[in-house]
């Protein structure tokens, strides 16, 4: 089966034992990893599961988005003597990424701006640091002969491709800054790749989920929004008439396709970029009633009715990920349905109030350090 633009790619012969296969031989044979934008959502929760598996990790963030508690709360759930270096730093100082890189084997680059609505509202801000900040990344990375670097796309770059499921071959026009930055990340670093023979591996992340995901604030993801608003008995915000769909991945699958890309020895498995998907659909109204459903089990709730808000500038109407590609590359299967990542997740968003002041990064924590302009403590 053709995979990728004018190529066929030979499929994982047994992707079920696969990462798990991939997880021994970490524990086994321990590599030192960068993770950029390690203070947010996705990149704390592959902090946690690294130093878990015994890896020793350098974490990079300026602190824009992610939030130093994220990374207080990783250090402590990825156990005693855990190896973690900090950098203070941001992606648009070349000089910060070639500190961040020096001695490391795998890259697992997360740092950006997100949000579809922000990038509207800044393009710039979004530019530099999605598109300047992947460049001095894949420089800093390729001489510092960087083994493997994965780096986080976006399924954005579908913009307005009207097929479904979304296959990685077929894009349409991105529908807005933030899709085209990613887009820009996914030509430079097939760039790298042809050019250079650096071994690069994309990810198209759809809608990902779960414990760390902020609830506060303008461009705030919607599940984890919703249960705080269900929670307080308050209307959950519906854009458009609900039928807009979208498809939902737990984090612990955006986790285990980040070590599959980074591990994977197929040879002509790098340089690809691959749908990180549920390959399942969920409309708004769906998600609601599935979202109030989980949030009553746990809280006596009596919300009012949602209320339902014009369609939001730049966002795709329907969005499903088809997986075959990287279930066949890398191994990937996807081990959360949307009900039981809301069960799983559902714990943490409850008894985590971003609204209050978050800690500072606890620096006094063994191996622990930071690089950089000064990190108040």
């Amino acid at each position: 089966m053709p995979f990728g633009i004018g190529c066929a790619l030979s499929p994982i012969a047994d992707p079920m034992n696969t990462y798990q296969a991939a997880l021994a031989s970490l524990r086994q044979n321990p590599r030192t990893w960068l993770v950029t934008g390690v203070a947010g959502f996705i990149g704390s929760n592959l902090l946690e599961c690294l130093l878990a598996l015994g890896q020793a990790v350098v974490g990079l963030d300026n602190f824009s988005t992610g939030h130093p508690k994220n990374v207080d709360e990783a250090l402590e759930r990825g156990g005693v003597g855990a190896r973690f270096r900090m950098i203070y730093g941001d992606v648009r100082d070349p000089a910060i990424c070639r500190e961040a890189c020096g001695g490391v084997d795998m890259v697992l680059h997360q740092a950006a701006l997100g949000s579809v609505p922000r990038s509207i509202d800044d393009p710039l801000s979004t530019h530099e640091s999605n598109v300047t900040g992947m460049a001095n990344m894949l420089v800093a990375a390729r001489d510092a002969n960087v083994k493997r670097f994965v780096y986080a796309s976006s399924s954005a770059v579908y913009g307005d491709d009207t097929g479904s499921p979304k296959r990685e071959e077929r894009i349409g026009n991105p529908l807005s800054p933030y899709g085209a930055t990613k887009l820009m990340d996914e030509i430079y670093a097939g760039v790298f790749n042809r050019v250079y023979g650096f071994q690069t591996i994309g990810l198209r992340y759809f809608n990902v989920f779960g414990k760390r995901q902020d609830p506060q604030g303008p461009y705030a993801a919607v599940i984890p929004r919703w249960i705080t608003c269900l929670a307080a008995n308050e209307p959950c915000v519906i854009m458009g008439d609900g039928e807009t769909s979208r498809d939902f991945v737990y984090i612990e699958d955006a986790i285990q396709a980040n070590l599959l890309a980074a591990t994977v020895e197929v040879p002509d498995a790098t340089g690809q970029v691959y749908n990180v998907a549920s390959g399942e659909q969920t409309t708004l109204n769906e998600l609601y009633q599935i979202a109030r459903q989980k949030t009553a089990e746990r809280v006596r709730v009596k919300p009012p009715p949602p209320v339902y808000t014009d369609f939001r500038a730049g966002d795709i109407r329907h969005s499903v990920g088809d997986i075959s590609k990287i279930s066949s590359r890398l191994g990937y299967s996807p081990t959360h349905t949307l009900e039981e990542g809301i069960d799983a997740a559902l714990g943490w968003y409850l008894t985590n109030d971003r609204t209050k002041t978050p800690r500072r990064l606890n620096l006094h924590i063994p191996g622990v350090m930071a690089i950089g302009p000064h990190l108040e403590t």
